[in-house]
């Protein structure tokens, strides 16, 4: 065994070492699930609970899971040093959950026992899951430590809204472990650089909005809104707080992230203009219908015998790329389009880059088993400066850092 349980590197593939926090909340047991995920896809992992984090999962279970020893005490195995060896020699601390009391301890420099030791000691990306009662996350004392937090470099992921202890219901439920996980996986790609987007909000809308024709028919798109999805991930992992607006996925909400749902292009709108109101960037990723049925069809339209079915009248939807642009919420937004096409691709790019007056606009080739519902892409950033950045065909998470890396370049 090397350094404070973790094995030597010498014995290991070089695997990426993580401290896996886990305070006293009844949500510890779903960090085994967080556990199994890091130790499966290579990850050594190292827990370490609180005391009263054991109260609920037992060291046995974390041990038997991670292949390491745990301990909750600076005074175990003292010869290794352990309250600041285990924090020096990660590659990445996440906490989860990490309880109201946990998180004041952190945000005040506060160390009682190994946890708190190691997020002092740690010169690594840190990563807290938060999960308690809605008035404990909202009162104005957790708000001001996550954002102390924040501030000085933690990724501090937004709780999800849902069922608590008991009968409670609202924000503070852990997020799902493997959004946890994808959080983490994206933090420790990106190394040890600051999370650029702290302290910035940002809007994402994703998937393809659908027009009704009747109660059960609709005009719609292919989109599945993975890429939308991605662009959440990527920017939670960055630090930012995200709003996703969501039109007709089945893609499970991302952790950290606001999620709000819509189905059809005039409801997409209404919630961008909402949400963009305090925004620093909107990134418009979803694909909107650009017309939909004149008049409702309030029961199922029936064929008739021998007779055409009567014309479908269509009127245009509103441009809700082109609105935002041209309305900007605050002095400095960053709007970013996207724009799939099916011919002449970077000649109509440019034309409607000049017509969205968008900041950015990311131009996707599409067609039969092209983009829509495939977990790579490739793409052409054309920038309202005359800048031109290819995307070669890779993972949409790749685009998306590429989409925030030119973000970041242009807020303030």
């Amino acid at each position: 065994m090397g350094v404070a349980g973790f094995p030597d590197r010498g014995d290991m593939v070089d695997k990426p070492r993580v401290v896996l926090g886990v305070s006293g909340g009844i949500a510890a047991y779903k960090a085994c699930e967080l556990l199994r995920r890091f130790t499966e896809s290579g990850h050594d992992v190292r827990v370490v609970p609180t005391a009263s984090a054991l109260h609920f999962v037992g060291a046995a279970t974390f041990s038997a899971l991670s292949g390491n020893p745990v301990a909750t005490e600076v005074w175990d195995s003292v010869h290794e040093v352990p309250h600041v060896r285990i924090g020096q020699h990660a590659d990445l601390v996440v906490v989860a959950p990490a309880t109201a009391d946990l998180l004041a301890k952190a945000a005040h420099g506060l160390a009682d026992d190994l946890l708190t030791n190691t997020l002092l000691t740690a010169r690594c990306p840190v990563v807290f899951a938060p999960a308690m009662h809605t008035e404990m996350w909202e009162h104005p004392a957790t708000q001001e430590n996550v954002a102390t937090l924040r501030r000085r470099g933690a990724v501090v992921i937004e709780p999800a809204v849902g069922r608590l202890t008991g009968v409670d219901t609202g924000k503070g439920r852990l997020p799902d472990p493997g959004g946890i996980f994808e959080v983490c996986r994206r933090v420790l790609a990106r190394g040890v650089q600051e999370p650029d987007l702290r302290g910035r909000h940002v809007v994402v809308s994703a998937g393809g909005t659908r027009e009704p024709l009747d109660p059960v028919r609709f005009l719609g798109n292919r989109s599945s809104g993975k890429q939308g999805y991605a662009l959440a991930r990527t920017a939670a992992a960055r630090g930012a707080r995200v709003t996703l607006i969501a039109a007709n996925t089945q893609l499970p909400d991302p952790a950290g992230v606001d999620v709000v749902q819509v189905g059809t292009a005039v409801q997409l709108r209404e919630a961008v203009l909402k949400a963009a109101a305090d925004a620093d960037a909107v990134v418009m990723a979803a694909a909107v219908a650009d017309f939909r049925p004149s008049a409702y069809a309030t029961g199922k339209i029936k064929k008739k015998d021998d007779k055409e079915p009567e014309p479908i009248v269509l009127v245009r939807n509103p441009d809700i790329l082109a609105e935002v642009s041209a309305e900007r919420a605050r002095a400095g937004q960053v709007i970013v389009g996207f724009a799939a096409e099916t011919d002449d691709v970077l000649a109509n790019g440019r034309a409607k880059l000049t017509r969205k007056g968008c900041d950015l606009l990311v131009i996707n080739e599409v067609g039969e088993r092209k983009t829509f519902g495939s977990e790579e892409n490739e793409a052409v950033v054309l920038g309202a400066d005359g800048s031109e950045n290819p995307v070669p065909h890779g993972p949409k998470e790749a685009l998306a850092d590429i989409v925030w890396d030119l973000v970041v370049d242009r807020l303030d």
